[in-house]
């Protein structure tokens, strides 16, 4: 599988695409107006203590409290996997292990060391551990930690016993755990020493900061890497055929990382110096605007409806024009293994989390259905994040869970619309002027009104002179108050004004009900 990686930078916006064979997999942002929280460190201050939930709430200085559960006071498993962000671990509860009480580890009013492995999202503040873990390129260091782990995708035996063996040999007794991550594979003596050294430098720096005396919650102790040089750390290895950034010092930034840490890949790393965009250059550009349609077109000429809510992501498989030639199981097959691969990487472009339900094509064959779960399981493979896809249930549907970070790409670069409130749906041009109706029939009841220019938005306007020419005109005449229509394009287009006049006082609260 071919992998690149492009960078736009830019003063107010760096960019970064993620393409494997050819196609655009992950698309990261970085504005100034984007907090990224995730892997900070602060000093917070716990606010309140929720025993019946085995939660706390903790001020961090952010804009909500953050969340802290009792599953987050454990100790990491000895070989998790380390995450696709920044290497942050979070405890959780495995097996029939019992969460310890809450109540016993924190009290209000308490100043704790926490770190955040999610981003505020919708209306949840941030979500924080108390097992801190530093990531260098080839480790994750914890300090509260006793063990030393290395990433499953390490499957070799061997290798994982010598690696572990080295990283015990050069960390401090009692100093805390290791987790060796997928990219130290035939990783050298002097790699290890290095960077245990600066990861230990740093932790006795973030001590010693919260230590001070005159440091008082909330604040913030330790800022997680910046987008590009996590990027580098975390993303970037033998597994990239190339990277390419248009920036010349965000090029310069990562060449100088390279020759440090890792100088046998500075020959894949090229500066776009040609006056096309670089995202024109290499066609991403229409691929991002495409990320934002809830239609995303399969090869075959099927296609889906990616449909996110407050509480799933719902994915609509259908064969649209893909009929195949005569046997339906198998072009029913073909579709579905299509939309498995296609659903994979738009969870990932999409930046979706949490649970994911995908309702595929109805198969006979069980056989089938198994192909298309490890289809999809497969291509989930790839993913930076935690995920896991189910069986597929009686009626057809996958259910799959993501681990959710941060708000996905589309709330991190859109709003809600000030028309519909963010539905996606406004009422008709028909319906807007029933309401319409019904308000200015309640000015005739009220008898405080007796004449009003009714603003609407053009298309309403329209709609009232070709389908309704006369309904003012007998509105006028049955309610006893003088109507004077003007389109108004400033007005949402299910929206309507009602001025009285001469005094020019807006009315529309006092007299329009739904």
């Amino acid at each position: 599988m071919k992998r690149e990686i492009f960078i736009n930078g830019g003063p107010r916006e760096t960019r970064v695409a993620i393409l494997e064979d050819g196609r655009l997999v992950e698309l990261l942002h970085d504005r100034p107006e984007i907090q990224r929280t995730v892997g900070n460190i602060y000093l917070g201050r716990v606010e309140a203590v929720l025993p019946g939930m085995q939660a706390a709430f903790v001020d961090i200085g952010t804009e909500k409290s953050a969340f802290l559960h009792a599953s987050d006071l454990l100790e990491p498993d000895e070989d998790e996997e380390e995450n696709g962000n920044g290497g942050n671990h979070r405890g959780r509860r495995r097996g029939n292990r019992a969460l310890p009480n809450i109540a016993d580890h924190v009290q209000r009013g308490e100043q704790l060391l926490v770190q955040v492995t999610k981003e505020p999202i919708s209306t949840k503040g941030p979500r924080v551990t108390r097992q801190l873990s530093l990531a260098g390129r080839f480790l994750v260091y914890m300090p509260d930690a006793s063990r030393v782990g290395v990433s499953r995708k390490i499957e070799d035996r061997a290798e994982r016993s010598r690696l572990k063996q080295m990283v015990r040999t050069h960390l401090p007794e009692g100093s805390g755990g290791v987790i060796v991550r997928t990219v130290a594979e035939d990783l050298d003596e002097a790699q290890v020493k290095r960077e245990l050294k600066i990861l230990l430098d740093r932790w006795r720096t973030i001590k010693r900061k919260a230590g001070f005396v005159r440091t008082k919650a909330p604040a913030l102790i330790h800022r997680e890497a910046s987008l590009t040089s996590g990027l580098m750390r975390d993303v970037f290895s033998d597994s990239v055929d190339r990277l390419i950034v248009d920036s010349r010092q965000i090029f310069g930034e990562i060449r100088k990382y390279l020759r440090e840490l890792h100088p046998d890949l500075l020959e894949r790393v090229h500066q776009h110096r040609e006056s096309t965009p670089i995202f024109d250059k290499y066609g991403i550009e229409p691929e991002i605007e495409r990320l934002f349609s809830p239609r995303v077109e399969l090869p075959m000429g099927g296609y889906l409806i990616i449909q996110p809510t407050e509480a799933l992501v719902a994915i609509d498989v259908n064969t649209g024009r893909y009929t195949g030639k005569k046997d339906v199981e198998k072009t029913i097959l073909r579709t579905n293994l299509e939309a498995a691969r296609e659903i994979a990487r738009q969870v990932r472009l999409r930046d979706l989390g949490g649970i994911v339900v995908a309702d595929f094509i109805d198969m006979e064959s069980q056989g089938n259905r198994d192909k298309v779960v490890q289809e999809l399981r497969t291509h989930l493979g790839r993913d930076r994040a935690r995920t896991k896809a189910h069986d597929v249930s009686e009626l057809g549907l996958i259910e799959m869970t993501r681990q959710r970070v941060r708000p996905s790409v589309w709330d991190t670069l859109a709003a809600a619309c000030p028309g519909c409130g963010g539905s996606g749906k406004v009422f008709r041009p028909e319906v807007v002027v029933r309401r319409l109706e019904r308000a200015i029939r309640r000015v005739a009841v009220e008898e405080r009104e007796k004449r009003l220019t009714v603003r609407v938005h053009p298309e309403v306007a329209l709609y009232l002179l070709e389908d309704e020419p006369k309904l003012l005109a007998s509105l006028s005449r049955h309610t006893g108050v003088a109507l004077d229509l003007r389109d108004d394009p400033i007005i949402r287009m299910d929206g309507f004004r009602l001025v009285a006049q001469p005094a020019g006082r807006d009315v529309t609260q006092q007299y329009a009900v739904a």
